[in-house]
């Protein structure tokens, strides 16, 4: 729809970021965007079966299938255009983008991370790692971030942050489920959201 600019959405396991978008498009908060494709580099990915629950088109991109790096991105560019898409969200997505890649969508790609950049970010800080650092080095205040994605890791413009305490007794897993309920299921929706009427208003604009 002309009105509605397209996302993708690029994840590689559970997909509890990707619910959070679904249910925010259900409930009218994303009213200017539509989750039009997921992609995941697993085909074993709870997310593709949240996608396909909400009658969102999936794909399974693998490296390995491509030759590598450069093919697999390769083949998500091709997907990615042919389906017109106007914004590419990462949200637990595990792979790496090249510089050539994240350059060729320069300022098309966010990304949701569990910590406050620049804390504990960076290669190799997914998953639990952010939390189990967090809790070493005793922080009393952890939280999530939502930013454009650009040639280093966690290292592009911050568009959201929200701040979750750190508990007495937490462990990883408590902090990480506390850190989504909290900070990320509510922050990602609602910069998806602006970001999209963004696109929307500007297309306006050219016509």
């Amino acid at each position: 729809m002309a009105d509605k600019a397209r996302v993708a959405v690029m994840v590689s396991s559970e997909g509890t970021n990707l619910q959070a978008l679904i249910d925010a498009q259900r409930a009218g908060l994303i009213d200017r965007g539509e989750i039009a494709l997921v992609i995941s580099n697993r085909e074993s990915a709870r997310a593709l079966q949240r996608a396909e629950k909400a009658g969102v088109e999936t794909a399974v991109l693998r490296p390995k299938d491509f030759g590598g790096q450069a093919g697999f991105e390769e083949a998500c560019k091709k997907l990615i255009d042919s389906k017109d898409i106007d914004l590419i969200v990462l949200a637990g997505f595990t792979i790496i983008l090249s510089r050539d890649f994240v350059n060729y969508y320069d300022h098309k790609i966010i990304n949701i991370h569990p910590s406050l950049i620049p804390a504990f970010c960076g290669d190799g800080y997914y998953g639990l790692v952010p939390h189990e650092e967090a809790l070493k080095r005793g922080v009393k205040v952890t939280g999530a971030s939502v930013h454009y994605v650009n040639e280093i890791a966690d290292g592009g413009e911050i568009i959201a942050q929200k701040a979750v305490n750190v508990e007495e007794g937490d462990t990883p897993e408590t902090l990480q489920r506390r850190v989504m309920e909290q900070a990320e299921w509510l922050i990602l929706p609602v910069a998806v959201a602006k970001i999209c009427r963004r696109i929307v208003k500007e297309r306006q604009k050219r016509v």
